[in-house]
């Protein structure tokens, strides 16, 4: 893998893994068209980490709170990691009850511009929603749904963060709160992720870490500028505009599948 080539997975994944369309349905059009693959379990396992760490950073403060709440014991701090890991569940059961289909998925291009235009009218939904959402935080059943919109997330093309922060929004919760909620959960997930790649990797070489080391940069500094847009967006709720985004690139893709046969 040239520099060139790590540079731009890494801007992909840390810019898709955040806004609302899917970065597993761009890396999926990446390879298709321009041949560009990643080079195996820890490239893949280091630029989620690198976008896991651009979670933290941002929400230092939020998951600061958290740690040294839970070492106190205060029901606040226990009641959100709660939450969090209600939400990471469905994903869970999904992933070791049809891990191989959903994997399988991702050999088909055309459900990932299908996935895109669903994502696109969730995303879409959230013109409705989002004004009238208040809540300050999620409760433990709507945790539960909103895990239930990660885990359908797990198909290329339906977005992580689009459909988290759509569910939320559909529940009530803030949109802040639900971009923390939807982000902090989403670094769950990465870390759980990562670590089972990790797991079924394979030897690691010197031109493997530098590009890992590249792509990771990238990713992180990315990451951290897809966040900012996305709060910027729910601020002045023109969240549903990345909808025009989905819409355009699933249809292109599709229309490109068809003419390539």
């Amino acid at each position: 893998m040239s520099a060139l080539e790590a540079l731009w997975l890494g801007l992909v994944q840390g810019l898709t893994e955040f806004l609302p369309i899917s970065s597993s349905g761009h890396l999926v059009m990446v390879e298709t068209f321009l041949g560009i693959a990643t080079p195996g379990v820890f490239f893949e396992v280091a630029v989620h980490a690198a976008t896991m760490f651009a979670v933290l950073v941002l929400y230092r403060q939020k998951v600061a709170a958290l740690g040294f709440g839970l070492l106190r014991g205060r029901p606040e701090a226990v009641r959100y990691v709660a939450k969090l890991v209600i939400a990471t569940v469905p994903a869970v059961l999904l992933v070791l009850a049809a891990g191989e289909v959903v994997e399988a998925l991702f050999h088909r291009p055309a459900v990932t511009g299908v996935s895109l235009l669903l994502t696109g009218a969730m995303l879409y939904s959230t013109r409705g929603s989002l004004p009238q959402a208040q809540l300050p935080e999620p409760s433990y059943a709507d945790a539960f749904w909103i895990g239930c919109a990660q885990a359908f997330a797990l198909v290329p093309g339906i977005s992580r963060s689009g459909s988290t922060i759509a569910a939320a929004l559909a529940l009530g919760v803030h949109p802040l709160a639900a971009a923390e909620f939807s982000f902090l959960t989403g670094a769950v997930a990465i870390a759980g992720a990562a670590s089972r790649e990790l797991m079924r990797g394979k030897a690691i070489t010197p031109e493997l870490l530098d590009a890992a080391a590249l792509a990771s940069v990238f990713a992180f500094v990315s990451g951290m500028l897809a966040i900012a847009l996305i709060v910027r967006l729910l601020r002045t709720q023109h969240f549903h505009r990345f909808a025009y985004y989905a819409w355009a690139v699933g249809a292109a893709f599709l229309v490109a599948l068809a003419m390539r046969g």
